[in-house]
């Protein structure tokens, strides 16, 4: 059964030599898909902090520079379960790129904006249906 309310979940397009960053999701909802580094927006925390946060703990890089990007409405009808996802654009600060949390991810690479690989998670599905492009912010 579906959950009563939606979750809020934050999406980090981390820019670095006008590429973003992609990771390989799996043990969670999406598995198998490519995602930017993110998570779920944690009580009283901003979208700032949330971003930074989630961002070094899945890649152990920071970023810098954040925007608010686009917000996707996301229905995952055979999970069951509804996210509002609030994509923020970032640019890569410091950091070597790692993967630090194995469980969660398969591994990370750098992609040319419109050169995604496939399968993309349904938030960066519903994206990609609008003219949003995180490369005209900076």
């Amino acid at each position: 059964m579906m959950e009563n309310s939606p979750k809020v979940g934050i999406g980090v397009m981390v820019i670095k030599d006008s590429k973003i960053l992609l990771g390989k999701r799996k043990n969670a909802h999406g598995e198998g898909t490519w995602s930017y580094p993110g998570g779920h927006l944690e009580f009283g925390e901003s979208w700032e902090a949330c971003s930074k946060r989630e961002v070094m703990e899945e890649t152990g890089i920071q970023i810098k520079n954040l925007h608010f990007g686009m917000v996707t409405n996301d229905v995952f009808k055979k999970e069951q379960k509804h996210y509002i996802t609030i994509f923020i654009v970032a640019e890569f600060a410091a950091g070597d790129l790692k993967l630090m949390e194995p469980h969660k991810c398969e591994k990370w690479d750098w992609f040319e904006w419109g050169q995604f690989p496939e399968p993309l998670f349904l938030p960066i599905i519903n994206q990609l249906k609008t003219d949003f492009n995180p490369l005209t912010i900076y």
